[in-house]
Order: structure tokens, then sequence, then C-alpha cells
């Protein structure tokens, strides 16, 4: 029997949900939906359900857009060299790959890009990535994704003669880079309104900026929205204000007039329908991140601004086989870790996992921690070792900061960075073993008893006589879905199996068929949750589920898709 997860019904607001079903005239149930994605009223839904690009902020609210502008003018101006530079995941081989892609349609000079190895530079901007722009002449560097931590880097740069444009998304420390100028809307005193952009998305807003100054139209840069969009799904930032509007449109484009890139990747990957952003996370995704994963990200970005179309299906057979000999590896490090754990005796009585291996591969290290949470779900670090050093990710539990737990050991890491659910960092294999200990004494220290049970957020308590097609086409409505605006899971209660016809699958799954009281029948299906067919035999049950469509030979039906059961209490028994 797996273990309980905590039902949470997220808050609402009834004035809201009232002042919504006032001015809409929609079903309770969507203006509570509204309510907890914090949207208020007439016009704030309109924008929600009706994203425009027109709602797109202007790119000169952000600190250093201009500075940043003038630079990039007078180095076109100039025929100075240009180096675009970023990270190696989705995130900034996306980024790199629009602003490099725009840049060279608007600038004839000598642009080129670089993106760090991830073995053997790491993440950042790296001393070899200076060197090699300082030997090639050029004088000004962009960097995307990554840099608001570069403080000695850049430097460096700067004492080579290259000025740096730095464009980052992630939390800046109190001490700035000496950057020519710094585009992140997370900076304290940064006015721009939309704090939650990815790296790519900070790209972005730069050409925008750099098509308003030129006078050129968007559409040249709106073409670079599936990218964006892709940029968006991989990084898992919400999608709340201006990103819903770049996803929304990316989306769109990705299915209506995607880039040869990612058309290619979809036909490899099989995929036959419409791409979701979900689509995005865990089939597009994937095939670009094995690049750095598993070779050369390098490979992501030439496979993004290649125009040849044997070259991109060459490189994208590529990807597709990097992210094969990735799920293979993947597979291995975690059976071997989880075997580690089960043959320690004293595993059931920690609050953490770290695990150190110096065989592991490094590219694979983030995914094995998130594969280890779902069997043991409690703040994990796996780490590997590369150049001489200990080095690994970490991933988190809700609620739980696991980058504060990092710091507090942060005597015994050379360096370390992230946020709060996942984190990354390096040390000397000698304090491994200090760092296990220490971890751990941090965790049980400061981590609730609600933070170590799952949990599953609720959004509605309906009954099952709602969910038809009227319904359904209005959740529609509320995509793309992602963080901060995640799938609606709904609560139905006091369900019951109908007529016995409820199924168990390979002991592992339940095709659910089950009915209130004297009211319609749904069918639907619960991946992985098969310990818990009794509760529906022996109904009562209460039932968690996703509204979806179910399309099959060329047929499609209302279905749900379960995501947890557990007994009803206090309705009687049939």
């Amino acid at each position: 029997m797996r273990p309980e997860k905590r039902w949470t019904i997220k808050p609402a607001d009834d004035e809201v949900v009232n002042k919504l079903y006032s001015e809409l005239q929609v079903q309770p149930a969507i203006c509570r939906l509204l309510a907890v994605r914090g949207i208020t009223g007439f016009e704030e839904a309109r924008h929600f359900f009706r994203p425009e690009l027109d709602h797109l902020l202007d790119p000169f609210l952000m600190k250093g857009m201009k500075r940043a502008i003038s630079r990039i003018a007078e180095a076109i101006e100039w025929h100075e060299r240009i180096m675009v530079y970023g990270d190696y995941d989705v995130d900034g081989t996306t980024a790199v790959s629009v602003v490099y892609c725009y840049l060279r349609e608007l600038y004839k000079g000598e642009i080129s890009y670089y993106i760090p190895h991830r073995y053997r530079e790491g993440y950042g901007l790296s001393k070899a990535g200076i060197d090699y722009a300082h030997r090639n002449g050029y004088t000004l560097m962009i960097t995307l994704d990554c840099g608001i931590k570069s403080v000695e880097m850049i430097q460096y740069a700067q004492s080579l003669g290259i000025d740096v444009i730095v464009c980052d998304h992630h939390l800046p420390d109190t001490i700035l880079p000496p950057a020519y100028a710094i585009l992140n809307p997370k900076q304290s005193d940064c006015p721009y309104p939309y704090k939650e952009l990815s790296g790519c998305g900070i790209g972005f807003k730069l050409i925008s900026a750099l098509a308003m100054h030129y006078k050129r139209p968007m559409q040249e840069v709106y073409k670079y929205l599936d990218l964006v969009a892709t940029s968006i799904a991989a990084d898992i930032v919400p999608i709340d204000g201006e990103n819903r509007v770049l996803a929304f449109y990316g989306v769109q484009q990705i299915n209506e007039s995607p880039c040869p890139a990612i058309a290619t990747l979809k036909e490899l990957s099989g995929v036959q329908r419409s791409l979701t952003i979900s689509d995005l996370v865990f089939v597009i995704g994937p095939r670009v991140n094995a690049a750095g994963r598993m070779d050369d990200a390098k490979k992501a970005v030439e496979f993004f601004t290649e125009t040849l179309p044997e070259r991109i299906s060459a490189l994208a057979a590529e990807l597709h086989s990097d992210n094969d000999d990735r799920k293979e590896v993947d597979k291995s490090i975690t059976e071997e870790a989880l075997n580690i754990l089960s043959e320690d005796t004293d595993t059931h009585l920690r609050k953490s996992t770290v695990l150190y291996r110096s065989h592991w591969h490094k590219g694979v290290v983030g995914i094995v921690a998130s594969r280890l949470i779902d069997h043991y779900y409690r703040p994990t670090i796996v780490l590997t070792s590369a150049n001489g050093k200990a080095t690994g990710s970490a991933r988190s539990v809700s609620g739980f900061n696991i980058y504060e737990a990092i710091h507090e050991c942060r005597d015994l890491l050379d360096n370390y960075g992230g946020h709060f659910f996942a984190a990354g960092m390096t040390m000397p294999e000698e304090h491994v073993d200090e760092f296990i200990h220490r971890f751990e004494e941090t965790v049980a220290a400061t981590i609730t008893k609600e933070q170590e049970v799952p949990e599953i957020e609720i959004d509605a308590e309906i009954p099952l006589s709602l969910v038809k097609q009227s319904f359904y086409n209005i959740i529609r409505q509320f995509e793309p879905f992602g963080p901060a605006n995640m799938k609606p899971v709904f609560l139905s209660r006091g369900l019951y199996d109908y007529q016995g016809s409820s199924t168990l699958i390979k002991d592992a799954h339940i095709r659910v068929i089950a009915h209130q009281r004297s009211g319609p029948i749904i069918e639907g299906i619960g991946f992985g949750i098969g310990d818990r067919f009794d509760f529906v035999k022996n109904g009562p049950f209460d039932m968690l589920y996703n509204i979806e469509e179910n399309e099959y030979n060329g047929n499609t039906r209302l279905q749900v898709k379960v995501v947890d059961i557990r007994p009803s209490q206090g309705v009687p028994r049939q």
C-alpha cells in the first residue's frame, strides 16, 4: 500500500467567487478555478481567457534595456564581433538560438555563439569561453540564462577588453557582476512588472527591444515564440502573466507553423496529435536537453539555427539517440540507487537522501534525484565525481527550501547554486561523508511533518453530474497548463462502483466506472494506483481526478484521469 497523500483544497475567497459569478455568469466551479488563480474580476478573466500579443510588456521597462540596446547598436555600427553565450540546458540553448538567429538577420558582421561544455567547463560564464572570445577578437558578449553570479569571470572579460551584457532570470546575489548592462527583472530595483520570465523569455525581450529600436516589424520577433514556449515548459517557470501570453502563442505556433527543428523532433517522437505544454516538457525538452547531458549542447543550438533540411534531420536523429542513451543511463543508475537504499537498514530513519558514487554519470544525477523522491519522499541529493570533485544535483519536496539547507553546509562546499526546489553543488570528495551528516541534521531540524507527506492540491469539489462536454470545453480554455496554472484537480465524494464493472489492470492500474447515487456514470483510468482498488469495490469512495478527452480509432469521448482514491467518510454503503 502506498503512503497516504495529503488532500488539500486550495483556499478561495467566497466574495471573489461570488463577484466573478455575477460578472461572468458561468458555473460557480469555474469561478472558483479563476479565484484560486488570483483572478478577481471580468477584465482579468477576459485577459486570461483571451490572451493577446498586445498584452506583452514594453521591453524598455526592464532595467538596463536601453543601455544594452545602445551597446549592441554601437557594436553593429562599428562592425564589432559579437558572441552570444548561453547555458547548456533547454532554456539556455533556445535563448541562444533566438538571439543569435535574430542578430544574424539584423547584422551582417561577425556573430557566433558559445555553449560551455557541461563536464569540462560547468555552469555559467567560463574562463575557456572568455579566452575563446578574446583569441578570436570578440569585443561584446551577450550571456543568456547565466551570468548573474559570474562576478569574477566578468571582471576577467573586462580586463581583456570584452564588454558583457547579462540576460539572466536567476536570483541575483547582493553583489552584482560589473557587466556593461544587466537584464534581470529579479534585480531589487528593476521596475519591470513581471518577474518570472525564462532565460529565453529575457532573450525574447532583448530582440523585441532591438526590433523597436530599428523600427523592424514585430512579426520578425514573434516567429521565435515556439522556442520561447519550449523554454517556458522545460524550465518549469510559472505560466501566468506575461509567460501565459508567450506560452499560449508559442504552443499555437508549434501546432500551426513550427520551426523545422521542432517539427522534425515531433515527427521523430511519433506524436500525431497537437502538442501541449506537457509534450514540450516530456517529449521535446528531454531530446534537446540530452545533447548537453550526454554529449555537447552546441549540437542543440546548431539544430535550432540550421536551415538545411537534411542537416536538421541528421541532428534530430542524434538528439533522439542521445535521449535514448540518457534513458538507459538514468534507468541503470536509478535501479542501483534504489538497491543501495533498500539494503541500508537506516534508510527508513532518515529525513533526507544523499547518495554518492564516483562512477555515476553527471548528466543524469538530477533526474535520478527526482526519481528517488517518487520512492522515498524527502529532500534528495545525488552526487558523482567529476574533475576530482564530488558534484551533483539536489531536488526537494513540496514546501521545503533545499537551497537554504545546502546553504547551511556551505563551509564544506566549493560552490553551490539553485533555488527553492532544485540546486547543484561541488565539494572536495573528502567532505562528502561530513556533508551527508550535516545535511541530514539540517533537514531533520527544519522539515515539518506536513512536508514529509506528499500533497495533492484540489481546485474544486464538484458533483459527477458536472462532468460533461460543455464544462470541459470551458476547462480547455484554461490552457496552456503548467506551474501557477496546473490542470485542475477535482474532488467528487460518495462514489460507487457501477454494477461491479470497475476492473484492476495488471495489478497496477484501475479502470473506474462509477456514479453517485442515481447520478450519471463516469469512466476513467487511474495509473499506478492499483492498491486503491479495494476502496472502489467496497465503496463508497472519494476520488480526485482531471477531466480529459480520450481519442481512440478516430472517436473522442470524455473521461477522467484518476489522481487518487480513498474511502468516503460519513457516506453510507450502498
